[in-house]
């Protein structure tokens, strides 16, 4: 049972490190995209041909940002999850049986006991 956790633990934190890596390299490829805006002598012409790659630039770095954070989510979930196992895997978190427990007589104060006289 504890193997299929630990399998279980390394492949949340394998998946989120290779989404991370994947996010990152997606970004680095963005950013050596070439994406020039052209430049044009009317104002309506100029806005027009420049919103659309300012929409997509922000749909992507949406994109990034979204998986991004899930990877690191699942990173950080498949290392605690993999930490956990392994420190309760130590000795000193083993059960073990509990040590009898002899009943102890009540502490009475003085002159209370109770004698034997009828």
């Amino acid at each position: 049972m504890k193997d299929s956790i630990l399998t279980i633990g390394y492949a949340t934190l394998f998946t989120g490190i290779g989404l991370l890596a994947f996010t990152f390299i997606s970004a680095y490829i963005f950013l050596i995209n070439n994406s020039s805006i052209t430049a044009s002598s009317d104002l309506i012409d100029a806005f027009g041909s420049a919103l659309a790659p300012l929409i997509g630039a922000s749909i992507r770095i949406m994109y990034l940002g979204v998986m991004g954070w899930i990877g690191s989510g699942l990173t950080a979930r498949g290392v605690q999850l993999v930490t956990q196992l392994k420190r309760l895997a130590r000795p000193e978190f083993q059960s073990r049986t509990p040590l009898a427990i002899k009943p102890m007589e009540p502490i009475r104060a003085k002159g209370t006991r109770k004698t034997d006289k009828t």
